[in-house]
């Protein structure tokens, strides 16, 4: 590690460390808070706005091109490219997100691969494709810098890389302080993502902009999903309910990284 990258690649594993639950907490935890449900990632809506992210990606990829897609879930970041993309390959470590992905490519008739397994373990199972895309992970990858090394590799046109503005669980953390008194962290950022990126030599830029979110009423499965990621028993439910419907509707504030 050169002396330029070394601060922003501390500041940034730092400041995720900072994020783990409490030991306390977690041991009493009735089942693990990081789920991922799959059929949370199945591509659905407009998959064609044009936001940042998706707009960086287009303009740098050829008719018929390739896409790579780390951390690609059920492909909706990826087949919103689809087309001019005529060859898509997904990389997850979930192989139910991989089944969603290979049967929307399906769908769509497009020529597709998934690789099974954790970025950049699986770089050496990965074809080069014209543009890598990585939508959603940074604030899961504690060191950075191989991860963001072989994203490059891995792209002979561009790297787009989406992320929230905020760590994705800071949306919970009036909860945290709610139900468990719990004070959670204002770092990382996007921001602090760029200053790596650019620390280990890339020319990267980044945008911010806001994707609205639509008001709907809460359903169980949004009680369910929040008592799990805070590691509370259904006893609570009622509780996290009335929580969750007095929170006003936000827009989702998030971030392009692209070089």
């Amino acid at each position: 590690m050169n002396s330029t990258a070394s601060l922003p690649l501390a500041h940034w594993a730092d400041a995720l460390q900072q994020w783990a639950i409490p030991e306390h907490i977690l041991s009493q935890a009735p089942q693990s808070p990081w789920i991922h449900p799959v059929e949370n990632f199945r591509p659905h809506g407009d998959l064609f706005v044009d936001v940042p992210s998706r707009m960086r990606a287009l303009e740098a990829l050829p008719t018929n091109g390739s896409v790579l897609d780390i951390g690609c879930g059920g492909g909706r970041a990826t087949f919103g490219l689809v087309p001019p993309a005529g060859k898509v390959v997904g990389v997850d470590h979930q192989q139910g997100m991989l089944d969603v992905f290979a049967d929307e490519a399906h769908k769509r008739g497009v020529e597709f691969l998934t690789v099974l397994g954790d970025w950049p373990d699986s770089a050496d199972l990965t074809p080069v494709c014209d543009v890598a895309i990585c939508h959603h992970v940074f604030y899961n990858v504690q060191d950075l810098e191989p991860f963001v090394r072989a994203l490059d590799s891995h792209a002979t046109k561009r790297v787009v890389v989406e992320l929230p503005l905020h760590h994705p669980l800071s949306s919970l953390s009036d909860l945290w302080l709610k139900f468990w008194d719990l004070e959670r962290p204002v770092s990382p950022t996007a921001h602090d993502a760029l200053a790596v990126v650019q620390s280990l030599g890339f020319n990267a830029s980044l945008e911010l902009f806001e994707v609205a979110t639509e008001a709907k009423p809460i359903s169980a499965l949004d009680v369910e999903h929040t008592r799990i990621r805070l590691c509370l028993p259904e006893s609570r439910d009622a509780e996290i309910a009335e929580a969750l419907a007095v929170r006003p509707t936000l827009p989702r504030q998030l971030a392009t990284i692209w070089w």
